[in-house]
């Protein structure tokens, strides 16, 4: 992602102490943080998360998407004050809701999500057998087989 969008992307390494983790994460971002998404997979550390979470502005908004503890183990155990004092909006949804290709799809006609950071391989139906994903895939690329 970082090779991709450049300089809107800081990369912060995670040390496994929560607090550090939450001051590397806010002096790494330019200004005060709105919004923090959560996409980590189920065997992420829920230290991450909630040192993510907690690095929001007052007013700031949490999307928890990931599988974090989906596995089991601790839960997210999230300062109920904090939240409260600071008015942060936390939503969890697992995946997506039904509606969101018909937004996504909005966005792309708006011009607001460019798709120039894809690369499609594209197939006719008479080479549908050479259109194996795992030879053209990787990030931001895709397969197509088209009639």
């Amino acid at each position: 992602m970082k090779r991709r969008f450049r300089d809107r992307v800081r990369i912060v390494k995670l040390s496994g102490n929560e607090d550090d983790d939450r001051e590397r994460m806010q002096r790494a971002a330019p200004s005060p943080i709105d919004c923090v998404l959560d996409i980590l997979p189920p065997f992420a550390p829920v230290t991450a998360v909630r040192a993510a979470l907690m690095t929001v502005r007052p007013y700031g908004r949490v999307a928890l998407m990931g599988g974090v503890g989906m596995l089991g183990g601790a839960g997210l155990e999230l300062p109920y004050p904090w939240i409260m004092r600071n008015c942060v909006t936390i939503r969890g949804v697992w995946m997506y809701p039904p509606d969101a290709t018909i937004r996504l799809i909005g966005l792309i006609r708006a011009g607001l999500l460019p798709l120039t950071h894809f690369e499609a391989t594209s197939f006719d139906l008479d080479h549908a057998n050479d259109a194996h994903a795992a030879a053209n895939g990787g990030p931001f690329k895709m397969t197509v087989i088209r009639p």
